[in-house]
């Protein structure tokens, strides 16, 4: 098992990444916009998900595996850029209400918020490579059970990342809904949101393996 010192060290370096806002952060940051923090904190459980799934990957060597062919690890991050560039057009194209007045963006069911949140990170490759070549520094190669000690570290991430995130979804949500009254917002929020999902393709698609 990894040792304390390494543990206080990994929780220091992992919540310095997960503060700084990457991909999943701007999806959190652009759902709680459109829709409130109830719809932020579900886009939260999806992307914790979504990482469960890299978490899993990599404790069965499927994402060693991944990262040893270039083409398979090009399969996913451009499938995530083409995902994240269709949120964006489509939060682009969203309706205006009639006669010049905005009106509240149409709203996606919680299946919808929680399923494009596991999308987003399932096909991200930071995701991937955080696994690949940040958590294994700090797993003690000489110690026994590999793979319970990747499970401990990935899942106090998992952890971690739930309680950075949801303070991301709750500050932009109630940003939003300070807005809510204020019809130019309404006018003007999709272009934020369709350019942070925009963003997040062209991050994806140009991430450096």
């Amino acid at each position: 098992m990894p040792h304390a010192s390494s543990l206080g060290l990994f929780v220091v370096a992992a919540m310095a990444l997960l503060i700084v806002p990457g991909p999943a952060v701007l999806y959190i940051v652009g759902c709680s916009l459109r829709h409130g923090r109830t719809a932020g904190f579900l886009s939260v459980l999806g992307i914790c998900t979504g990482t469960l799934v890299h978490l899993v990957a990599a404790t069965l060597g499927l994402s060693a595996a991944l990262r040893a062919s270039p083409i398979a690890f090009s399969i996913i991050r451009y499938a995530g850029a083409v995902y994240l560039v269709w949120l964006g057009v489509r939060a682009l194209r969203g309706d205006e209400g009639s006669a010049g007045r905005p009106s509240a963006p149409g709203r996606d069911t919680p299946m919808q918020i929680y399923r494009q949140g596991v999308l987003v990170n399932v096909l991200n490759p930071k995701t991937a490579l955080f696994f690949l070549a940040f958590l294994p520094q700090f797993v003690d190669q000489a110690g026994e059970a590999i793979a319970v000690q990747v499970l401990l570290l990935g899942g106090l991430f998992v952890l971690l990342s739930l309680l950075s995130d949801s303070a991301y979804a709750l500050l932009a949500g109630t940003f939003a809904q300070y807005l809510q009254g204020r019809p130019q917002f309404w006018s003007s929020q999709r272009y934020v949101t369709g350019g942070i999902f925009l963003t997040l393709g062209l991050l994806a698609a140009f991430a450096r393996v």
